[in-house]
């Protein structure tokens, strides 16, 4: 009780002083990652387990688990389905989610930094204001998911974010910014073919071979991000941020929409 007193406190003081740096994701500062709170938890594999069985199924003959605030904290969960379940505010630093399926799952302000979701399911979930710095994506499923997460330092090498929407929230402009956050994050290989990034952070992203067709990076952040051999055709490029990127060959970036729109498309550097 006195940690979440604490942290409310922690977090209106943020949003008073600074808005746009409290949304960005940038907690942790505020929050000791290695409190009992955050780093243990108050449950098995075993409930776990349990509790996705025992939840109720709807129509469709789907279970909808309710884990909201719960702290599952270095747990090996890996191959669980959590799949259409309320994971808000859960917290699962370093846990081990490999293969585990998500999809249509709320995991709104959940915690999953370090978290290990190497070929996991996240298909159309919902992560709005998750904490996943550092988190291991590789190989998994984020197609059609709402995402305005903090993915800094995040691997997501062959991830699939087709149709993914980490684009800027703009009707909560009185919450700040609230955007995808990729910075440094490895997506080399990942298929955005038609993701939403307009005004999403991707400052020093590896992009290297990413499938970023049809994307919209309308005011994107793309600077020092390196998308040689990345495939652009149809993306648009109006407002985005190229300052120190690493473009690809001329001919890919012929197949893109409104480069010319770009902002410090003058600093960016370019294959030969």
């Amino acid at each position: 009780m006195l940690f979440r007193l604490a942290f409310a406190l922690v977090s209106m003081t943020a949003l008073l002083v600074n808005p746009i740096d409290a949304v960005s994701q940038d907690m942790l500062r505020s929050v000791d990652l290695n409190s009992p709170e955050m780093s243990t938890s108050e449950m098995t594999r075993a409930e776990v387990e349990a509790l996705l069985k025992a939840a109720p199924q709807d129509a469709a003959g789907q279970r909808s688990a309710d884990l909201q605030g719960k702290r599952l904290s270095h747990l090996d969960l890996s191959g669980l389905d959590f799949s259409g379940g309320n994971l808000r505010l859960a917290k699962f630093i370093g846990t081990s989610l490999k293969g585990a399926r998500f999809d249509r799952a709320i995991l709104n302000q959940a915690w999953l930094i370090d978290a290990d979701l190497t070929e996991a399911s996240l298909a159309k979930a919902s992560l709005l204001g998750t904490q996943m710095q550092r988190a291991r994506l590789g190989g998994a499923d984020l197609s059609g998911a709402r995402i305005t997460a903090d993915l800094s330092g995040a691997s997501l090498i062959g991830a699939k974010l087709a149709g993914a929407d980490l684009s800027a929230d703009m009707r909560n402009q009185s919450m700040g910014l609230m955007r995808g956050v990729l910075k440094s994050a490895d997506l080399r290989n990942a298929d955005l073919n038609g993701a939403n990034l307009s005004r999403a952070d991707l400052e020093f992203a590896k992009l290297q071979n990413a499938n970023l067709a049809n994307c919209d990076l309308n005011h994107a952040d793309l600077a020092g991000a390196d998308l040689s051999d990345a495939n652009l055709a149809g993306a648009d490029f109006t407002g985005t941020d190229l300052a120190s990127a690493l473009l690809p060959s001329a001919a890919a970036l012929a197949q893109t929409r409104n480069l010319d729109r770009a902002r410090n498309l003058n600093l960016a550097r370019k294959l030969r």
